[in-house]
């Protein structure tokens, strides 16, 4: 059972914490955590790019010069592909990227992104994450204190509109809730910050 170190906001060391093996010390399956990773990306895609083809683009009802003796290439619209201005072949059409993946692939890729931020050290765990009102500069403050890289996730166990305005305005700060986090959030930042709620909420949605 993998044990970590227990923050507060000043960066003091006030206790250890024992984490689950179960979410946070499994074999890593990096074939899961590709798959959910391409998969986010592919959900987030708009699917609005679009282009005409040649049966869309306006003119080419008559042919644009005879057939022979003109000693060019035959032509019969001018609205083919290879004209200027003409239609664009195989051309791209609003469509839904959205696919789905297999719920136990989900959570396999999940405990395996929580297991690497431990095996990394890059999670830090805060006994608790408060703030009176919303201030990046109390934030900044914190971040520092518990030597958190400029990339760093915050994962709260409830929400809190004084913790998510105050991250904000600082870039490359993320926060989010343990029913909402993804494994895509948790690989891409290098700073895995938790409260010890969000910790017990982690294992009892994983374990």
């Amino acid at each position: 059972m993998a044990k970590v170190s227990i923050l507060n906001m000043a960066g003091e060391n006030v206790g250890e914490m024992d984490l689950k093996d179960e979410v946070f010390g499994v074999k890593i399956n990096q074939y899961a955590v590709h798959e959910v990773v391409k998969n986010y990306l592919a959900n987030q895609r708009q699917g609005t790019q679009s282009a005409k083809t040649r049966s869309e683009v306006r003119g080419g009802g008559r042919k644009p010069y005879r057939q022979k003796g003109t000693g060019r290439a035959r032509q019969g619209s001018i609205v083919a592909p290879n004209h200027v201005g003409g239609g664009i072949v195989f051309a791209p059409k609003p469509r839904d990227y959205r696919y789905t993946l297999p719920k136990k692939l989900r959570r396999v890729a999940m405990k395996s992104a929580l297991t690497s931020k431990v095996a990394e050290k890059e999670i830090i765990v805060l006994d608790d994450l408060k703030m009176e009102a919303p201030k990046t500069k109390e934030m900044v403050k914190v971040l520092s204190n518990i030597k958190a890289d400029k990339k760093a996730l915050i994962v709260m166990g409830q929400k809190d509109e004084n913790i998510i305005k105050s991250a904000a305005n600082i870039p490359g700060v993320t926060t989010t809730l343990v029913t909402t986090m993804n494994v895509y959030e948790i690989i891409h930042h290098n700073s895995f910050i938790l409260t010890q709620d969000a910790v017990h909420k982690i294992e009892e949605v994983y374990a």
